[in-house]
C-alpha cells in the first residue's frame, strides 16, 4: 500500500466525522458561511502555526507558498469576525512524519474547498476557498510521503498527526454548530 493510501485509510474515520460536521453549515447564508469560516479557522490556523514552528519548509521547501491562513483571516475580517482562540492544547509537530501528516490534511482540504465554493454566493469573501494549489504541489506532497515515510513508525506518526489536525477541525465545527443551538 502506498503512503497516501495508508494515510487515507488511517484517517478515514476522522475525515468522515469532519465532513459530517462541516456539512451542517449553510454556505448560502452570511451567518452560516461566517460560522463555517470560524470553524475552519479553529482547525486551520493552529495547524498552520504548528507547521511553521516545526520548520515545515525544511520538509517541503514550498511550504510558504502553500500557506492560506492569511487568506482565511482576510475573509473573516471582511465579515467583521476575528479568528477564535484555540480551545485545544497547542499542536506540537516534531519531525518530518508529523509535519507531512499535518500538511496532508491541510492540502487535502483545498480539494474540498474547491467543491464547496460553488455553494457560496458571489458577493461573499472567498480568498481561502479560492486558493489554488500550485502546479504539481499535490504530486510533490505525495512523492514526499513515499520518500520520507519509509518506516512503519514514521507512517504511524504521520497518521497520528493527521488525526490530531482533523480533531481540531471537528472541534471547531462542533463549537460553531453548538453555538447555533444556544
Amino acid at each position: 500500500m502506498n503512503r497516501r493510501a495508508a494515510l487515507r485509510s488511517g484517517t478515514a474515520d476522522a475525515h468522515r466525522r469532519v465532513d459530517a460536521a462541516f456539512s451542517r453549515f449553510d454556505l448560502t447564508s452570511r451567518a452560516g458561511y461566517t460560522r463555517f469560516l470560524v470553524a475552519q479557522a479553529a482547525g486551520f490556523l493552529p495547524a498552520e502555526a504548528a507547521l511553521d514552528a516545526a520548520g515545515a519548509q525544511l520538509v517541503l521547501p514550498d511550504w510558504p507558498e502553500r500557506r492560506r491562513g492569511l487568506l482565511l483571516e482576510a475573509d473573516l475580517a471582511e465579515l467583521s469576525v476575528t479568528a477564535p482562540e484555540p480551545f485545544l492544547p497547542p499542536l506540537i509537530l516534531s519531525g518530518n512524519a508529523p509535519v507531512l501528516g499535518a500538511i496532508y490534511v491541510l492540502e487535502g482540504s483545498r480539494l474540498g474547498g474547491a467543491l464547496l465554493k460553488r455553494s457560496v454566493p458571489a458577493d461573499f469573501p472567498k480568498r481561502f476557498l479560492d486558493a489554488r494549489q500550485l502546479a504539481g504541489s499535490w504530486r510533490k506532497l505525495l512523492a514526499s510521503l513515499d520518500d520520507l515515510l519509509t518506516r512503519q513508525d514514521d507512517l504511524d506518526a504521520a497518521i497520528q498527526a493527521a488525526n490530531e489536525v482533523f480533531a481540531r477541525f471537528e472541534e471547531g465545527a462542533k463549537a460553531q454548530t453548538e453555538s447555533l443551538a444556544t
